[in-house]
């Protein structure tokens, strides 16, 4: 018996507003800046990553490659891609124990 695995796409199950806003939510949470840039690319990926590119006039390539695992996107680009996916980012401060 052969069993046949398919590849798993987060951005697949991206679907609604709530869902990408939790995606990104618990990406933030972990503080890992890696985690977090590729979070914001699979949730760009879910919006549409050709009509992003229109709409924030950084090209596709440019995307992927700062939203890719090893990314390093640039502030600008963070902000110009959390404002055209309609996500603000705040700052809040943390209580230490």
């Amino acid at each position: 018996m052969t069993i046949e695995l398919q590849d798993f796409d987060e951005a697949e199950y991206l679907d609604s507003d709530v869902a990408r806003e939790t995606y990104l939510r618990e990406a933030f949470a972990t503080g890992d800046s890696g985690h977090i840039a590729t979070a914001l690319g699979v949730v760009a990926r879910a919006k549409g990553i050709s009509d992003l590119a229109r709409e924030t006039g950084l090209s596709r390539g440019a995307l992927y490659k700062a939203f890719a695992p090893d990314g390093n996107p640039t502030l600008d680009t963070v902000l110009k891609v959390t404002r055209q996916l309609g996500i603000r980012l705040d700052a809040r401060l943390v209580t230490k124990p």
